[in-house]
């Protein structure tokens, strides 16, 4: 159209130049390129699922060698003395075992309690303080539970001692039953406190307060008495990985009584 003008007399753009400019499209992707780019996106993701497998596969390993780790030679007087350990701890089992009674609000080894109880409170105000009412709270049963975790923890870890590991895993499970005595006492309090009163004269009751929080407080006696009996079993495993352990070092006794102090690290 000659009519018009050669360029835009707003902007100034030439209408010939504009006309002559090619317009660029990106052409779609082939069938056979985007086939290529999913499976190079399905082998990588195979890859790095096989990556995760493996690592939690080595991680499973080395807890393995862990736990039932063997030293070339094992001292025969502490192959002996750790034979009766478990035969002590055997038959404190079978007491704590009788004697436990979570509706009644007993334990079974008061011993273990007033042990565990120092471990309760530090666990309140010098670890778990710093993280809020609710953990505060919690802090104690948590700080309880550490003292055995963060001992065995070291024997297995540090001393490559799964025997004493296994101990301590015993004592980890009277810890367990014995907070469930603590949380089925929190529906009708009668356990006396450290205060010296229930949680029913008081507000120091840690499961009372926790169940009330989280609104399980009705359930409190059936959750009770379901981690006392995970306590008895955790107990249970304790000496069965304990009595297995001495069953493995039987075969390599030594009479050196410095057999095992040369641990490899």
């Amino acid at each position: 159209e000659q009519a018009f003008p050669a360029a835009c007399p707003g902007c100034g753009v030439i209408f010939a130049k504009l006309a002559e400019t090619p317009v660029r499209v990106t052409p779609p992707a082939s069938n056979a390129d985007a086939g290529v780019n999913g499976a190079n996106a399905a082998v990588k993701g195979e890859h790095t699922s096989h990556a995760s497998e493996e690592a939690v596969g080595t991680l499973i390993a080395r807890g393995m060698e862990l736990m039932f780790y063997v030293p070339s030679q094992v001292s025969r007087v502490n192959w002996f003395g750790r034979i009766a350990l478990l035969a002590l701890f055997t038959v404190w089992t079978y007491f704590i075992w009788r004697d436990m009674n979570i509706p009644a609000g007993d334990m079974g080894s008061r011993v273990l309690h007033i042990i565990l109880t120092p471990f309760h409170e530090a666990g309140h105000y010098l670890i778990f303080r710093w993280f809020g009412e609710f953990i505060m709270i919690l802090g104690g049963t948590l700080g309880q539970h550490l003292f055995a975790i963060v001992l065995g923890g070291a024997l297995l870890w540090k001393r490559r001692d799964p025997f004493g590991a296994a101990v301590f895993f015993w004592v980890l499970g009277f810890s367990v039953s014995d907070m469930g005595v603590y949380m089925y006492d929190a529906f009708d309090p009668k356990l006396m406190l450290l205060d010296g009163k229930t949680g029913a004269d008081s507000d120091g009751h840690d499961w009372q307060n926790i169940f009330g929080i989280l609104g399980l407080l009705k359930s409190a006696r059936g959750i009770g008495v379901f981690f006392g009996g995970v306590g008895r079993v955790m107990m249970l495993l304790g000496l069965v990985w304990a009595a297995w352990m001495l069953w493995l070092q039987h075969g390599r006794l030594s009479d050196s009584p410095f057999a095992e102090d040369d641990v490899e690290t």
